[in-house]
């Protein structure tokens, strides 16, 4: 099993900027800078187990298959505030990777939110605890607890490549993801983009 350390925090600054854009604006400012094969948009189906969920934190990312969820555990009690915990569980749909329990452990150690590429279950109780969970969709059968997977390495999830340390953003559009070495020029694009945004909301309010 490969456990590595946890990321260094993206810098506070560039959280409650992000915060104040959502993962449309971060889109654009991806889009903006060029790179055609990677704009940070996670598929479609990665979606907010509620519409009000809103997250924004630093990638610790976990790697499992087949609805195993042991090193998922283990993870949880290795993060704490600032993460978004990313779970590259390749789509698996026949078993949900975690319910509301763990869902209630990561809220507790201080997780920002959980993005899973497969299916989770509980969704009222993930609900209740106003946890943000994004997930591909829902599954009543539970996971395994066999391999141990890695925690900390280089995922795909949501079709996107997840670096540990990256800047994950997700609102009830879906999820962005922002490597860390272009932080600050994402944040500067999409907030370029915003005020123009502004500007023509004004223009259309004319009419």
């Amino acid at each position: 099993m490969a456990m590595n350390p946890n990321p260094p925090l993206v810098e506070p600054e560039y959280i409650e900027r992000a915060r104040k854009l959502g993962p449309a604006l971060l889109a654009d400012g991806m889009k903006a800078l060029g790179d055609i094969k990677n704009d940070g948009v996670m598929e479609a189906a990665m979606l907010p187990v509620s519409p009000e969920m809103v997250m924004v934190g630093t990638a610790l990312t976990v790697d499992t298959d087949n609805g195993d969820n042991y090193p998922i555990h283990l993870a949880t009690y290795s993060g704490g505030e600032g993460y978004v915990m990313v779970i590259d569980g390749k789509g698996y749909q026949k078993r949900a990777y975690l319910g509301d329990l763990i869902v209630s452990a990561a809220a507790a150690v201080g997780y920002e939110g959980i993005v899973c590429d497969g299916c989770v279950r509980d969704r009222n109780g993930c609900i209740e605890l106003g946890f943000p969970v994004f997930s591909k969709g829902f599954m009543q059968r539970g996971p395994i607890k066999k391999d141990p997977g890695s925690i900390n390495t280089e995922v795909c999830c949501g079709g996107i490549a997840v670096t540990p340390g990256d800047l994950v953003v997700g609102d009830c559009d879906g999820v962005t993801v922002v490597p860390c070495a272009r932080i600050p020029e994402v944040l500067e694009k999409a907030e370029e983009k915003a005020r123009y945004e502004i500007v023509r909301r004004a223009t259309i309010q004319r009419y």
